[in-house]
């Protein structure tokens, strides 16, 4: 771990324990179907994702990848150092985020005030998280098409059935989770690897803002 701890980053605000949806979505997504169908449905749906992201640029609310999806786009993050973009849906339970990263429900809209909680599998979407390093920039735009800049404050791992996290009720902040340690050979496992972000600008509720 670098950075500052849970602890460190704590404010005042609402608090989230971690097994409210991250705890079993994580693990779940390897209940659902196998690891296979997992990387998959990981590489081949980001392209229906992107159109799906497309109309919801346009608009739509509710901009389904494929007629029977419970889910849709919210946010897209971009790492530049690490050259990644992902889609972001909404939801965290194991069905979605074997598409994608997703929103965990409850918490702050990526990008806008408050803490926002986003998973994803430690062996597709969030492998890179591995090699990210405190500063290291992310750009998230959210479904008002606005950009908002952020960087990495911090990184830990904690255990999912007692570690908690406390929302800033005024800036913006993002938590990415996913599984730990990344090579591991069981899944399932109770422990969590988490990525700070906080704004660039943090005398801007949302981060900077760009069109």
């Amino acid at each position: 771990m670098n950075g500052p701890g849970l602890t460190g980053l704590r404010r005042a605000g609402r608090r989230w324990p971690l097994w409210l949806g991250l705890g079993l979505g994580l693990a779940g997504g390897w209940m659902v179907v196998d690891a296979a169908t997992i990387h998959a449905k990981a590489w081949v749906g980001q392209t229906m994702l992107e159109r799906a992201w497309a109309r919801t640029l346009d608009g739509d609310t509710a901009a389904r990848p494929w007629p029977w999806a419970d889910t849709w786009p919210v946010a897209r993050i971009d790492s530049p150092d690490h050259d990644e973009t992902l889609i972001v849906l909404s939801g965290a339970t194991g069905p979605t985020l074997a598409w994608g990263p997703g929103w965990l429900h409850g918490t702050a809209q990526p990008g806008q005030p408050g803490l926002s909680v986003i998973g994803g599998h430690r062996d597709t979407h969030f492998r890179f998280l591995e090699a990210v390093e405190v500063g290291d920039g992310f750009a998230v735009t959210g479904a008002d098409g606005a950009t908002r800049h952020y960087r990495v404050a911090g990184t830990e791992v904690v255990d999912h059935r007692t570690a908690s996290l406390t929302a800033d009720p005024v800036h913006s902040t993002i938590t990415l989770v996913t599984c730990w340690p990344f090579d591991a050979v069981t899944p399932n496992g109770p422990l969590r690897y988490l990525v700070h972000l906080v704004p660039t600008d943090p005398g801007q509720a949302g981060g900077r803002v760009s069109g």
